[in-house]
This record gives C-alpha cells, structure tokens and sequence, in this order.
C-alpha cells in the first residue's frame, strides 16, 4: 500500500467513525470463523435466545443463561431487532435460519456464511448506578462476515510477487504437494513474459481455485487460503478482480508491459483496491468487539498439518484486527477492538470432561496472536461452546464397564464405527479424549485412539429438537457456555 493510498484510506476510515460517533450507535459487534465453523447457527441463538429470555417468566428465564450478569440479575427487560442501519448492507436472515434449526423433524442447520450481513439488536436493561442508574438500551450492531475474507488483509501489504512467492512456498509443503500437483504442473507451462492470454489467465485461476478448494475440504482442512474471494466469489464471479493466479516472477522487478505476468499483477492490485480494501474501510475497521470461532475438532480429525495451518490462520487473523484499549479519541476516530474471543465451537461432540483441553488446544493455537493483542491493551478470551447444543451426555455401560457418552442424531450419511446414519436415529456416541498435553496435537496423537478411529470420533449432528412455550414459539436454544461468551463480549456495556 503507497503511502498516499494509506493516508487516504485512513481518512475515510476517520471520517466513517466520527459520523458513527455523531449519530450515537452502541457497538459493533464482529462475528468471523473460517468455513463451517458455526457463524450464522451463533447469531441466530445470540438473537433468538435474548428475544425470549425477555419474554419468559423470570424464573423460567434464568436457568438458560447464569452466567450471562444483566440476565441473570433480572436487569435485562427486553431485546428487540430493529431495522438495520446500513442500507448498502444485506441484512442477516434471522428469520430464515431460525425457521430452519427449529421446523420439527424438518430441521436442519442453516447455510453458512458466504457474504457479509448485519443486523440490529437493541437490549434494553436496568442500570445498576452513577449517572445512567435506570432504564438503558444498548443497540448492537452484529456483522456477520467470512473468516476467508480477514485472510485477505495481509494482502494489503504485500506486493505481487511476495505473495506469488508465498503461495508457491507453501503449496510444495508436505501437507499440500500432492493437492498441488496439477496446478503446480499447469504453472511450469505458463512463461511469466508471454505475451498475456485471456484464455491463459482464466485456466490458471479456474486450476488455482480447484487447488484452493481441494485444500477446504473436510479430508484436509487447511486453513490459509487466501484470497478469500476465490472460495465465495458473490457477484463478482468470472470479473478479471478474481482472474489471477500466483506466477514465479521476480520480487522487486516491474514486470514488462503486455506481459502475462503484468496481467495478473493488475488484477492482483485490482483485488486489493476493489475487494479487500472496501472490505476493511467500510465494515472490519469499524468493529469494537470481536468474536472468532473455529472448528478445531475438524482440524483435529484432519491431523498435525491442519492444526498446523489452522495456528498460522489464527495468528494472521489476530495480526489484521486493529486491537487496542479504547479510548474516547479512538471511537471518534479511529475504533479499536478492544475485545476478543476466541470460542472452540462444536463443544458439544465432547463429553464435558475434555472441554477444558478443548480450550487449552485453542489457547496454544492462539498463544502468539493472543500475546499480541494484549500487549497493546485488548482483553482476549478462548472459551469451548456450542451456541446450539446437538448433544446430551449419559453415562453407558459397556462390556462391564460405565462410559462416559455423548447421545444425539447424527446427520444423515453419518458413519459411527460400522452404522451409517439416516439423520431419524440417535446414537450413543464414545468421544475420544483429547490429550492433557496441548502439544501433543501438533505431533500425530491428538486422540487417546487409532489414528485410523478419529473421524468418526467427531460426527456430526443434527440440531436438537426444539422445545415450545405456552406461546407455541419456540424456546430459548439449549447451548454451552453461549451466556459467558455473552457476558464477556457484553456485560461491561450493560452495567
């Protein structure tokens, strides 16, 4: 990025913030993970769960949520959705994904994330003293975005060449060389000085992107994949912004004009200015609380390699946030995120005893980025949850002996040891244990079993069936730990 281009950026960003300061907004609250890592099944609990914890009677309404302070005090009088502020920006499809985790023997999770949306909850609650002491509202404005789409901001400033360079590095890594291999093979016949072929450029993407996608999946599980876009190009699918691919070209030499490789360092820098850039002006810098939830169970059925991508994608993410203590100055003018959690989803396919080393796995995948953050002043978290619990535990008993299980119905196609599934039946399910020692995922023995036993340890589930009030609405969500992640990206704002 020039120093002009900076400056100038900057400036709106300023600008953006002060007339966010003016019109009085209460806090933007991001929601990022990479694929599959339960972004929109989140925001629906959050907002759903608070909607009807106001409405229930007060004693029905605390056992959902103790730990969540407003709440549980009885301060917490209503929330309600109000119409979103941004109208350039998609509105996040609440009643959708509702209908979809609650419609009976119908339900099923909802779709993932592949744009940005948003959304407004106002909460309003008692205050407990100094100059607000009384009734209060705090609206909250939930952006929802692609954790693929954070990945990009390194981008920003990074040249063509240092990121062709990056990428060709890694593709050749152990991990990813045979996944590689046809897109690697494509590239030895491409001559970065050719004269540029359209044809060329849009073969080398549609390869570049297989590769991408190939990396994604739930066999592998690898995390770094930018450019985000490839993966959920939207509307811009097939524009020359998202017609590139890495060349081996020279760092620090201009390519020649007409060149192959001029092409596809235009369109790099294209993809800066038109994708990531309005990505972070207009929705990331702006952001006062941060919550990024990961799928570590899937980078643990996939093995060291993708625990290894998965650290190396936090520790990126946690480098783009613009994190810091904040300050009145700074919400005029510049926002800082000033808290962070990091949420381990899916704790519900644990039995309850390995949630702990469920976080301590997090923790050390986090530990540089977190150490980081803190150090100019964010307070960061790493909690285990399930904003929507799939599972119940029992205790089964087992050639003589009693076991500790999870107990849910798995989705249809699921394979538990030799049954497979057809998403109607429950199951009683033994999950491994995952290890004491957090190292030791890094080194192959993530599980206390075979290697070859470990996908099936974490199937899937289908969301539970929901209960209805006398209203015949359906009832706050059955969750783990949703109340603390609430109360720590929250509670201080609600006191």
């Amino acid at each position: 990025m020039s120093l002009l281009s900076d400056l100038a950026l900057e400036a709106r960003i300023a600008a953006q913030s002060m007339a966010d300061f003016v019109s009085g907004r209460g806090l933007r609250l991001g929601v990022t993970g990479l694929s599959r890592a339960g972004k929109t099944v989140f925001i629906t609990a959050l907002v759903h769960d608070l909607m009807r914890l106001s409405a229930l009677p007060r004693d029905d309404a605390r056992r959902y949520m103790p730990v969540f302070r407003v709440h549980a005090e009885g301060r917490l009088r209503r929330a309600i959705l109000d119409p979103q502020p941004d109208d350039a920006v998609p509105r996040f499809a609440y009643e959708d994904h509702l209908k979809a985790l609650t419609a009976g023997e119908a339900r099923h999770w909802p779709q993932s994330t592949r744009r940005i949306s948003e959304l407004r909850l106002t909460l309003e609650f008692e205050s407990t003293g100094g100059w607000r002491k009384g009734v209060s509202t705090l609206p909250i404005d939930i952006v929802d975005y692609p954790g693929e789409w954070l990945l990009d901001l390194p981008l920003l400033a990074k040249s063509y060449a240092q990121w062709s360079r990056e990428t060709l590095d890694a593709s050749a890594s152990a991990a990813r060389a045979m996944l590689a291999k046809d897109w690697r093979g494509f590239i030895t016949t491409l001559d970065p000085a050719a004269t540029a072929d359209e044809d060329l450029a849009r073969r080398a993407a549609e390869i570049f992107t297989a590769y991408l996608r190939a990396c994604r999946d739930d066999q592998y599980a690898l995390s770094t994949l930018p450019p985000g876009r490839f993966l959920m190009p939207g509307d811009m699918e097939g524009s020359p912004a998202l017609t590139f691919a890495p060349l081996p070209v020279e760092e620090g030499v201009t390519p020649a004009s007409g060149s192959l490789a001029a092409m596809m360092e235009r369109r790099y820098e294209a993809y800066k200015t038109h994708v990531v850039r309005p990505f972070f002006r207009d929705h990331f810098a702006r952001l006062d609380r941060q919550i990024v939830l990961v799928d570590a169970l899937a980078a643990l059925n996939s093995g060291p390699a993708a625990v290894r991508d998965l650290e190396t994608a936090m520790t990126d993410i946690l480098t783009a946030f613009r994190s810091g203590r904040s300050t009145l100055l700074s919400s005029i003018f510049r926002p800082r995120i000033d808290r962070i959690l990091f949420a381990a989803t899916k704790a519900d396919h644990l039995h309850h005893t390995s949630h702990d080393r469920l976080e301590a796995i997090l923790q050390h995948l986090t530990g540089r980025a977190i150490a980081r953050a803190e150090g100019v002043g964010a307070r960061v978290d790493v909690i285990a949850m399930a904003a929507v619990r799939a599972t119940r535990e029992a205790a089964v008993r087992h050639e003589g002996e009693t076991l500790e299980a999870i107990v849910g119905s798995p989705l249809a196609g699921e394979r538990v040891g030799g049954d497979i599934f057809d998403g109607s039946q429950e199951a009683a399910i033994f999950p491994g244990e995952l290890p004491a020692d957090p190292k030791a995922v890094f080194r192959g023995d993530a599980l206390a079993t075979p290697a070859e036993e470990a996908d099936w340890r974490f199937a899937r589930f289908r969301p539970p069936l929901a209960s209805s009030g006398s209203d015949g609405k359906p009832l706050p969500l059955p969750h783990i730990r949703l109340d603390r992640a609430l109360e720590f990206l929250l509670g201080d704002r609600l006191g």
